[in-house]
């Protein structure tokens, strides 16, 4: 009786996740947030809850709740392990990527994407997860500029959609095309942008045609709706000029949500038809009073529809100075993805560089699974050895400044992010043959021979300067961390009794040296 009823709630809470996707798809928001939560009280079995915390994080996404991602994520991604899916764990990746691009660090959204569609290629067996696993990456892709990538895995999302009875109009995403659309124009390409919206809006004919407009997402109404009023505000001839289409683009846009994307897009779809209908003055008086968020088209759109405007009320010289400024906006996200080509090809080479310095501990249990140092069991057997021998050691110990905030308020994996990125430094700027360690937490040591002690003040400046150079920030916005060091076996003929003895005099090198910095 007692499995009767396990299978009975187990289907219960299956049949409550599909309405919460339900609302979550119609973009009820708050209702399906609520849904989630109410079930997760349930304490439903691992599955579920994976799902359902997948789904909750979707939610918090699309209204905005930036302080409870970290923590909704890295609870999601637990959840996942203890209930190990690939169609959830490439969605989780993919709003991972999503909650990294509005943080500002671009490396780890690509990381994530990355990671993302590898999770999501290896699935053969597809159900409705997989399905918006995909249609979830390509909104990543979307949003963070990869629009090439976001147009591919929305038709891998269709595909699936289709081949297993789902509503094909729920995964239409105008708004990808839109985003490619006007990045085009954004960078001076308005002949390949209009190109795109006549893309668009012949698909909004077709779905009309078929009878799937009314059961469209709002916030792809709103998408077509913008695509015909910025297509409008280029002053192309057609019927596009014609007061019934006007009339439909603000039906389309006044049918999308009223916070978030839909409201933005009414904004701005009011201030491309005030283009078009020779009211140039009120288009820039609207733009000047909007607030939109850079999220919904990029920041360059404002700028560029300002230049519009000003071309339209006769202004050449604010035109043109409005779209470079538009331009100049778009590039800058270009400068930073060639900074990050460079500093991923570093952090390439830190890695390999690791791989090859502790690959004598391959087979050694006593190896950081996180850094893949030895850890301090394997440090503390090196030194053994050493003092076995009779011989003196310098022992150094860097302990990092910062990084209890980051755990604090980036969460665990981008604190995992920071101490490999250190580990990789480390390994970087010490000279062969010596011995890197983690000792545990977000402690290092470093182990060098008594003929460096002339060296030691260089060595450590070495350390010090290359970890503080560091873009964190880039790794992780708003971080900054900095190291502090403790030497032990600075004076010759100094001999520990044990490794212990060495290890816990740079140990107490470091307390000695933060607490002489804070008095």
């Amino acid at each position: 009786m007692e499995g009767a009823d396990q299978v009975a709630t187990t289907t219960e809470h299956a049949k409550e996740l599909a309405h919460a996707r339900r609302l979550l798809t119609d973009e009820q928001y708050g209702e399906a947030i609520h849904t989630i939560e109410r079930l997760l009280r349930e304490q439903p079995g691992p599955r579920e809850r994976a799902e359902g915390l997948t789904m909750r994080l979707v939610g918090f996404i699309a209204v905005g709740r930036t302080a409870e991602l970290t923590t909704a994520l890295e609870t999601a991604f637990e959840a996942n392990k203890a209930s190990p899916d690939l169609g959830t764990f490439g969605e989780l990746n993919a709003l991972a990527a999503l909650v990294a691009h509005r943080m500002g660090s671009l490396d780890r959204s690509a990381t994530h994407l990355v990671r993302s569609a590898r999770a999501l290629d290896t699935i053969e067996l597809t159900d409705a997860t997989t399905a918006w696993a995909w249609h979830d990456l390509a909104m990543a892709y979307s949003y963070t500029g990869f629009h090439g990538h976001a147009l591919a895995a929305i038709d891998r999302a269709r595909q699936v959609a289709v081949s297993i009875g789902l509503r094909s109009a729920d995964f239409a995403a105008p708004g990808i095309r839109l985003r490619l659309a006007v990045a085009l124009d954004q960078r001076g390409d308005a002949d390949g942008c209009q190109r795109v919206l006549r893309d668009v809006l012949a698909d909004l004919d077709h779905r009309r045609e078929t009878g799937q407009l009314d059961g469209m997402r709002p916030s792809s109404l709103g998408a077509y709706g913008y695509a015909l009023a910025r297509l409008a505000a280029f002053g192309v001839a057609g019927d596009e000029q014609d007061p019934a289409a006007h009339r439909e683009i603000r039906t389309l846009l006044d049918r999308s949500h009223d916070t978030g994307f839909g409201a933005d897009l009414r904004v701005l779809g009011l201030v491309c038809l005030a283009i078009a209908e020779g009211r140039p003055v009120e288009a820039v008086a609207r733009l000047e009073a909007a607030q939109i968020s850079d999220d919904t088209l990029d920041a360059p759109e404002a700028y560029r529809l300002r230049a519009l405007a000003h071309l339209a009320a006769g202004d050449p010289a604010s035109a043109n100075r409005a779209d470079r400024h538009a331009f100049r906006l778009a590039s800058g996200y270009f400068e930073r993805l060639r900074e990050l080509f460079v500093e991923a090809v570093a952090a390439r080479l830190d890695s390999e560089e690791l791989r090859r310095s502790v690959a004598g501990y391959a087979d050694d249990q006593r190896t950081d699974p996180l850094t893949g140092l030895p850890d301090r069991d394997r440090l503390e057997q090196h030194l053994t050895t050493i003092l076995s021998r009779g011989d003196e050691v310098l022992v150094g110990v860097c302990d990092l400044d910062g990084f209890t905030d980051v755990n604090t308020e980036h969460g665990r994996s981008s604190g995992d992010l920071i101490l490999q990125r250190v580990a990789g430094v480390l390994n970087r700027v010490m000279r062969l043959g010596d011995f890197v360690a983690r000792v545990g937490g977000d402690e290092f040591a470093v182990v060098l021979p008594p003929a460096a002690r002339p060296e030691v003040g260089e060595i450590g400046r070495r350390i010090v300067t290359a970890i503080c150079e560091e873009d964190w920030a880039g790794l992780v916005p708003g971080t900054r961390v900095g190291v502090t060091l403790g030497w032990a076996g600075l004076r010759e003929g100094r001999a520990f009794a044990s490794a212990n003895d060495a290890l816990d005099a740079a140990l107490a090198a470091v307390a000695d040296a933060k607490g002489g910095r804070a008095r």
